[in-house]
């Protein structure tokens, strides 16, 4: 079994889901939201602003759920291919893994 993800209780965040839905808007537009954050994490005094994608998988990294079921999650809400969905929540895991913004969840 893989290991389940969690968000480390020591990153201080927020979500802005009015933010979300205006990004989500842009992007049914066919506008670049790229840079547009949503999901606010604080960690050792500097703020980072996570995307679309980065945010879901952020929210997702509850404990619950290894890198396959994150992606699994997002491909169904995103209707896109699992593999690609997989190499992006897998890349993000990998940063945040760096940044020591999440860890395996206790089992």
């Amino acid at each position: 079994m893989k290991p389940l993800i969690a968000r480390n209780p020591d990153v201080a965040w927020r979500e802005e889901p009015e933010e979300r839905e205006r990004i989500a808007r842009a992007l049914e537009r066919g506008e670049d939201a790229s840079d547009r954050g949503w999901v606010l994490l604080v960690d050792r005094g500097r703020m980072h602003q996570l995307n679309l994608v980065a945010g879901e998988i952020w929210l997702l990294a509850d404990g619950t759920r290894d890198a396959g079921g994150v992606a699994r999650e997002l491909a169904d809400r995103f209707d896109a291919p699992y593999e690609d969905i997989l190499a992006d929540v897998e890349a993000f895991l990998s940063e945040c893994r760096s940044n020591g913004w999440i860890r395996e969840a206790p089992g």
